[in-house]
């Protein structure tokens, strides 16, 4: 196969982009019984159970893998051989997408990589499922969901909540108003996250990774932290905290509660890298408000346990996970629905989304943006959120319980949230002189543009949208 240049691969896409919307995305040669033939990408755990849970759907194939890390290439490839099953296997992404025998591209990269397996899978004619948070940032989202509708392509969000079909039916009993208006929606994540250590300085690199493929778009930096996979969901460079990590799907669903399709016009964080002191630099504790109107977001996040020693942790209205929506009549919380004294009027039985695969293979087929669960637009906004908060957060400084209480004062649902932290803070002994408490700013957010405005804007748009490393780079032009 001639080598293509990524210069030359983007040039030719995009000469061709409009008169390939207009051709039937599969009158290319399709695969024996017209399967639907999909590629991997990103091994380590989450998209080895990928592999898993799509080869089980019927007339689906698994024709190829890709990793930046060769063990586990070996590792899945080996799996292959033992089902006696044919795999195509890559180390880097670009050359996959010259591969005319795939139909779509299932991803569970580090954060970092989204946006752009999203985007050249796009342009390369490919459907797309993209693990969540879809992006890194809020700039790069917007240019996944252009280029999935620029080129027609089905691009299925990871957050498989949507479909739950239990969740559905409640989020649909209390959209009709049976316990009255929202007034507040909680996302709560209470999730133990220990240290990750210190290091004395540069760590070396596994010997299997291409570490220039592994960084992608994110600067390629001396490894400094223990471990390279996993633990850099706790560095900013290439992830988001457990905010991004866990609480994307929580966002999702609280947007969903209240039928928002935009972001919120402001957005404020608490929080801090609590009771140790390692290489990790995003938050295991945080309060961040969406100012939605009339109803706001509240989410809260814990990565210490509910006390020094323990090893359970704190519980929220019977939630650890989950979402609490505060209703004029009641709320909802775990799947019952409450009245206002906290006795149970219904129950809706979940699922946990387990059909969030087929889903996306069934809208493949269909190629109909409308037969998704979780199209790229909604899981652009409800990742935006988590982008929002973090901003905010990044900008922040250290500040005193007062200078909080000053601020948040006129809000009885944050006042509570802040002085429930204070109590998790002290029966876990942190030492808040070590460990300080981080206050970010206000931001305001332009909802039509998805760009911040007002104070700190310049600061705020900058993190939003990050610098890519050659030749690595997301487009302005999709």
């Amino acid at each position: 196969m001639k080598r293509m240049t990524r210069r030359n691969f983007v040039k030719s896409s995009m000469a061709a982009g409009a008169a390939m919307a207009l051709v039937s995305p599969f009158s290319r040669v399709r695969g024996a019984n017209d399967d639907i033939r999909v590629a991997v990408v990103g091994l380590r755990s989450q998209g080895s159970n990928h592999i898993n849970w799509f080869r089980k759907i019927p007339g689906v194939r698994v024709v190829a893998i890709c990793d930046a890390d060769k063990s586990l290439l070996e590792r899945e490839e080996k799996k292959f051989r033992d089902r006696n099953e044919k795999v195509d296997a890559y180390v880097d992404y670009r050359k996959l997408l010259e591969d005319k025998n795939i139909d779509a591209i299932i991803t569970a990269t580090p954060n970092h990589w989204h946006a752009l397996v999203t985007v050249w899978g796009c342009q390369a004619r490919k459907d797309v499922y993209v693990e969540k948070p879809v992006s890194h940032g809020i700039w790069e989202g917007r240019k996944m969901v252009e280029a999935a509708r620029r080129y027609n392509r089905i691009v299925q969000s990871g957050t498989q909540r949507r479909s739950d079909e239990g969740l559905r039916e409640a989020i649909e009993y209390i959209q009709q108003g049976n316990l009255g208006n929202i007034v507040i929606v909680w996302g709560i994540v209470y999730v133990r996250r220990g240290s990750i250590g210190k290091v004395n300085g540069p760590q070396p690199i596994p010997k299997s990774v291409d570490y220039n493929l592994w960084c992608g778009p994110a600067p390629m930096e001396p490894l400094m932290r223990r471990n390279l996979h996993y633990d850099w969901h706790w560095v900013w460079p290439i992830g988001d905290g457990d905010f991004g990590n866990n609480g994307i799907h929580f966002t999702d669903i609280c947007r969903w509660f209240l039928d928002k399709n935009a972001l919120p016009p402001r957005v404020m964080s608490i929080g801090g890298r609590f009771g140790y002191v390692d290489d990790g630099e995003t938050p295991n504790t945080q309060i961040v408000f969406l100012d939605y109107k009339p109803a706001p977001i509240i989410f809260e996040v814990r990565g210490l346990p509910r006390a020094k020693g323990d090893s359970a942790m704190d519980i929220y209205r019977g939630i650890r996970a989950g979402v609490v929506v505060q209703c004029e009549g009641g709320y909802f919380a775990g799947g019952w629905v409450y009245d206002n004294d906290g006795k149970k009027i219904k129950q809706f039985k979940r699922t946990g989304g387990s059909g969030h695969h087929a889903n996306f293979i069934k809208a493949v087929r269909s190629r109909k943006v409308s037969d998704l669960n979780a199209d790229i637009l909604e899981g652009h906004l409800s990742s935006a959120l988590c982008h929002m908060g973090n901003v905010s957060y990044r900008l922040g400084k250290e500040t005193s319980r007062d200078e909080v209480m000053e601020i948040i004062k006129g809000n009885k649902e944050m006042v509570d949230s802040f002085e429930r932290l204070g109590e998790h803070l002290l029966v876990n002994a942190v030492d808040l002189k070590e460990t300080p408490r981080i206050l970010g700013p206000w931001l305001k957010m332009d909802t039509a543009s998805e760009k911040f405005v007002g104070d700190f804007h310049e600061q705020a748009n900058m993190l939003a949208r990050r610098n890519y490393r050659k030749p690595f780079v997301v487009p302005e032009q999709v």
